[in-house]
């Protein structure tokens, strides 16, 4: 028989005791800003639960906490349910809310300079 190697001692519950465990789940964000953000999961979650999110804008990789504002069915195909939720930050850290506007000025440049280069020559 193996020896139990814990520096203390467990005890059995009967019957059990409720609880909770955060794991790290994929998730695919679909808009971003500066007090929140909204996204797809494969699972529902929990109204006014609090989240931490990690984002990986392309100018950094951050992890904000969210309450979750709402959530709802995006999606019903076959075996497959997706959600979509929407968190607003709640003690956002100054270098994430910079990340954050960094990552929305960069996008809205990007966006100008493709509406630019598709855009009519315009006559004068």
């Amino acid at each position: 028989m193996e020896q139990d190697k814990r520096a203390s001692s467990r005890h059995p519950v009967p019957g059990g005791l409720p609880g909770e465990v955060s794991v790290l789940a994929p998730i695919e964000v679909r808009d971003v800003g500066e007090h929140g953000a909204q996204f797809d999961t494969a699972f529902p979650l929990i109204l006014d639960s609090i989240h931490d999110v990690r984002l990986e804008l392309e100018e950094a990789a951050i992890v904000v906490r969210g309450r979750v504002a709402h959530c709802s069915i995006a999606d019903l195909g076959g075996d497959l349910v997706r959600y979509r939720a929407g968190i607003e930050f709640v003690e956002l850290p100054p270098h994430a809310l910079k990340a954050i506007k960094t990552h929305m000025y960069r996008t809205e440049q990007r966006r100008a300079a493709r509406a630019a280069a598709v855009a009519p020559p315009t006559a004068t």
